[in-house]
Formats: C-alpha cells, sequence, structure tokens
C-alpha cells in the first residue's frame, strides 16, 4: 500500500508533463532530416592557354569582381591586333566600294547623256550628208547635160568647119569666116573637155557626199552602241552597290571577330562573378587549361536557406510564410529564425535518378518526404557562420 500511496503521485506528475509537453507542441511540426543550402558557383574557363597566376586559395573569401586565374594573354592580344588590322582593311575596302558608287551614278548619267547627244549629232550628220549627195547630184546632173551640150556644139562647130571647107576651097566663103568657124570649133572642143572636167569634178562631189554619209551612218551606230551601253548603267549600279555591300558585309563580320577577340582577351583573366568563398580549387599556376575546364567554385555565404525534407504526413497545415525556428547542430544548437518560403512540386523520391515504380506487385507503402525550402530572417548570420550542407533540426509553426 505504501509503495502504491508512492506510486500515485509519480504517476499524476508524469501525466501531467506528458500533457504540458502535447500542448506546447501543439502545432509545431518538426523534422531532423534537414541540411542547410547555398548557391554554388560553378568557376570554368572561357578560353584556353597556360596558367601564369592564381592569386588565391582555398577557402579564400573574395570580393565581386577580383581576379581568380590569370592565363597567358599574348596569344589573344595578337589576336586583337590581327582583327584590328582585317578590320582596318576591311573598312577600307567598303569605303572604297561606296565611293564607286557614286562615281558609277554620276558617270553612268554623264554617258547617257553624251551618248544622247552622240545620236542627235550623227543623225544631224546623216541629214546632212544626204543633202550634199542631193546637191552633188544634181551637180553632176547639170554637168553631164553641159557635157552633152558641149559635144553638140562642137559637133556642130566641127560640122561647120567640114562645110566651109569644102566652100574655102571653091571660094564661096572667104578665109576669114573659115578660120572664124575653125576657132569656133576648137573652142566647142575646149568646151566639151571643161564640161567633162566638171563631170568628173561633180562625179567626185558625188562619192566624197556618199562616203561622208557612210561614216555618218557608222558614227550614227557607234552612237547608238554607246547610247545602248549607257543605258545599261542601272544595272552595273546594282552591281557595284551588291559589291559595296558585301565589302560592308565582311567589315561587320571584320568587326564582329574584333569584338570576339577583345572577349577573348578579356577571357584570358578569369574574375569572380560574385562575392564569396573559395572551394574545390583544382588549378595551379603553369597548369595547361582548355575551354570550358572547371578551375574552383565560389560559395556566396550572403544568402542560406534550409532544405527541410518533412514527412508527408506533416504537410496538412503546413503553408508558406509561417514561422520556422532552426537550430544548426555544428553551431552549438544556436536557434535562427526563418519562415516557410515553398514546398516542393514532388517528394524527393520522385527527384532521385530510380525514382520507385509502384506497379510491380510487390508494393509496400512508405511515408513520403517532401522538401520545404525556408529561408532565414535578415542579419540572423552575420559572421557568415552557416556552411552549405550543415546538419539542421527546424521547427515549423502552423498555428
Amino acid at each position: 500500500m505504501a509503495r502504491l500511496r508512492l506510486l500515485i503521485p509519480v504517476l499524476g506528475v508524469l501525466l501531467v508533463g506528458i500533457g504540458v509537453w502535447l500542448w506546447m507542441t501543439r502545432g509545431q511540426e518538426s523534422t531532423d532530416d534537414a541540411q542547410t543550402e547555398a548557391h554554388v558557383v560553378q568557376i570554368a574557363a572561357r578560353v584556353g592557354g597556360t596558367v601564369l597566376e592564381v592569386p588565391v586559395k582555398d577557402n579564400q573569401t573574395v570580393a565581386a569582381g577580383a581576379t581568380l586565374v590569370q592565363i597567358d594573354p599574348r596569344d589573344y592580344e595578337i589576336a586583337v591586333q590581327r582583327a584590328a588590322a582585317e578590320l582596318a582593311d576591311a573598312e577600307a575596302s567598303a569605303k572604297a566600294a561606296h565611293s564607286n558608287v557614286a562615281v558609277t551614278s554620276t558617270s553612268a548619267t554623264s554617258n547617257v547623256t553624251n551618248a544622247t547627244g552622240g545620236v542627235s549629232q550623227s543623225r544631224a550628220a546623216i541629214e546632212e550628208a544626204e543633202r550634199g549627195i542631193d546637191g552633188a547630184t544634181g551637180q553632176l546632173e547639170a554637168a553631164r547635160s553641159a557635157v552633152r551640150q558641149a559635144e553638140a556644139n562642137a559637133n556642130k562647130a566641127s560640122r561647120d568647119v567640114e562645110r566651109l571647107k569644102g566652100l574655102l576651097a571653091k571660094d564661096e566663103v572667104s578665109q576669114q569666116q573659115y578660120d572664124a568657124a575653125v576657132a569656133t570649133a576648137d573652142a566647142q572642143r575646149a568646151s566639151v573637155d571643161a564640161a567633162k572636167g566638171g563631170a568628173v569634178a561633180a562625179d567626185a562631189g558625188l562619192r566624197a557626199a556618199q562616203s561622208r554619209l557612210m561614216q555618218a551612218h557608222v558614227a550614227e551606230e557607234q552612237a547608238h552602241a554607246a547610247l545602248r551601253n549607257a543605258e545599261t548603267a542601272p544595272q552595273q549600279i546594282s552591281v557595284i552597290q551588291a559589291r559595296a555591300a558585301a565589302a560592308e558585309a565582311h567589315a561587320q563580320q571584320m568587326r564582329a571577330q574584333l569584338a570576339q577577340a577583345q572577349l577573348n582577351l578579356q577571357y584570358a583573366t578569369v574574375k569572380a562573378p560574385v562575392k564569396g568563398l573559395v572551394s574545390r580549387k583544382t588549378v595551379e599556376a603553369g597548369q595547361i587549361v582548355q575551354p570550358g575546364q572547371p578551375l574552383m567554385a565560389i560559395i556566396p555565404l550572403e544568402e542560406v536557406w534550409i532544405t527541410a525534407n518533412f514527412k508527408e504526413t506533416q504537410l496538412q497545415n503546413m503553408r508558406a510564410g509561417q514561422r520556422v525556428t532552426v537550430k544548426v547542430d555544428a553551431i552549438g544548437g544556436r536557434e535562427f529564425k526563418g519562415t516557410v518560403d515553398s514546398i516542393a512540386g514532388a517528394t524527393g523520391a520522385r527527384f532521385a535518378l530510380l525514382p520507385p515504380e509502384n506497379a510491380t506487385g510487390n508494393y509496400v507503402k512508405v511515408v513520403q518526404r517532401v522538401p520545404v525550402k525556408i529561408l532565414l530572417d535578415p542579419g540572423q548570420d552575420p559572421d557568415h557562420l552557416l556552411r552549405p550542407g550543415l546538419s539542421a533540426t527546424p521547427t515549423v509553426y502552423t498555428r
């Protein structure tokens, strides 16, 4: 009986303690399956080459923009100089091509004007030559008529001399009349010779006029050919413009190559993109690196969060924005304050390399865990003591 009287108060205290504990933990969900997380910025080489200097060490804090690795830049400096020279040559060619377009356009307009004037001049020369032929033809006909008339007169004068010669022998005419007839016959023969000379001259003038006409026709053909050639100026200008466009495109290509060479020269100096802690440094001075080769990692400790894997049975009342307290084992159980940021869209098993397949006939129900992201309140870790991967125990207050 004495033992029973002693056991009853102990059981009463125990039941009261259990009741107090249940009351205090009501509306709380906790798990020890949680770790601290942070961004891990992988640093890799953008260009290849020999490493000249690595001015940082493992676990060293670096500022954003600090030099992490210096690759030998001499090859890239030469590439920049070569690209700059090629760009200068391409720009000069493009400038000359554009100038040629303007010169060709002006020359084409002038050629069309000159060719049109040449056609007009050659047409005028043809018309003038045709008028000259008409005039020379008339002169030739007149000269031939004069020859015929002179020959007729010469024949008449000769017949008169023959008739007077017989009469002179019979003393029917005087010697003076006979001499006058002879003189007239001689004059008529001279007139025939003169008329024939005029006909020859008129014929030569006609041939000269015909030659001028042929020359004028040849000049007209040449003028028309020049005009047709001048009228192809738009096509010629199009060709010149196409060449100018090609030269400009080549210059643009050289600008891009120069920009790429300048970027490669900048990439020879590997800089920290963010402030953080250097980790997993795998590069040393004198090493030859290739583009894309990992060199180190930088972990920015300004933003650290907690990933807690709660059981699916604990998520019924859990919502984003709820208050959380977190204890981290590595810092002596120090308590941090935060809030629930979000709940993952699937269980952790679903993201595994080999997700479970429950349609095999040997299904066994297993309580699944769902990742919950917890953000710490600002100013909770001013000394940056938290590191990614530390074990933590968060408690979410669901009420």
